[in-house]
Formats: C-alpha cells, structure tokens, sequence
C-alpha cells in the first residue's frame, strides 16, 4: 500500500480546518446570541421539541451520559431556562419544560443548537454519510492514543472558547 502524496494529505487538513473553524465560528455567534454555551442550548430545545422529557431520553438524544445530561439540566433550572414538572400523563414521573428565559434563548437561536456539522451531515447522500464513516474510522484507527469516549462529548462543549478568531 503506497502512502498518500503530501500534497493530498496537507489539502485533506485544509479540509478539517475548514470544519473546525467554521463549528468553533457558529458556536462562538451561538453563544453571543444566546448567552449560553452550544450544548446547552441542544439541551434546551430538545426540552422545547419535546415537552415533559425525561432525563434520560434527553440523554439518549444528546448522545451524553445521563449524569452529565442531569448535570446540565440541574444548571438550566437553577438559572431558570428549564423547570421541572411532574408529567401530565404520569404524576409519579418528572418531565422537564422551558421557563421563560428558555423561550427567549430559543428565540434567540442563530440556527440549529446542536451546530451546523450534524445539520451537513443530515443532508448529505446517505451513500456519502456511509463512505465518509467507513473513511473517518479508518482515520481514527490511525490516531494514536484515540479516545473514543469523546464520542460522548457535545462538539460544542469540545471547541471551547480557546483562542478567539478575528470573523
């Protein structure tokens, strides 16, 4: 097996930049609009599309562990952008709700809380999504020292504010 040109490999980080930059920039205006970090604002629209959810199909749609979902969600009451309430269908269950400042941090949204790559990969052939995933496991199997806990951290929460970008 030959090894890529370095030509090809240094367009391919472009590519990868080019990713990162453009995620770092969306969350970085989402934040600005919001007051909120990304993946807290996920958080808080799933609660809108979904009213009275649990906790942890929360987390289940996150893609977060549930102590870490709870842990979000105990921030977003304290600072009254959620609530809990007990279920309209089940008064032994809690279900969670926006409060007002929840609505407004909705309201808010410069466009999709969970980030502008989730969205690309929505809309693209699903013959694209499945060579881009057999490609990008190829790729992490070549990582050393690869973590794939970070499967579960929200992109938003991995970008940070490290370093600011002039737009």
């Amino acid at each position: 097996m030959s090894e890529p040109s370095p030509h090809l490999t240094l367009e391919v980080l472009q590519q990868f930049r080019v990713i990162y930059g453009t995620m770092r920039q969306y969350f970085r205006e989402l934040e600005e609009c919001c007051g909120l970090p990304g993946s807290q604002m996920w958080l808080i629209q799933e609660v809108e599309r979904h009213p009275e959810i649990g906790i942890t199909e929360l987390a289940g749609r996150l893609g977060i562990h549930q102590s870490t979902c709870s842990q979000l969600v105990d921030r977003l009451v304290d600072k009254k952008y959620l609530s809990k309430q007990r279920l309209s269908t089940d008064q032994r269950r809690v279900g969670l709700c926006l409060d007002e400042a929840g609505r407004l941090a909705i309201a808010a949204l410069p466009g999709p809380a969970e980030g502008v790559l989730p969205q690309a990969l929505a809309n693209i052939p699903e013959v694209a999504l499945k060579t881009l995933h057999i490609n990008l496991d190829e790729l992490i199997q070549h990582l050393p020292g690869h973590d794939e806990t970070f499967a579960a951290t929200p992109l938003a929460d991995m970008l940070g504010k490290a370093g600011n970008r002039n737009k």
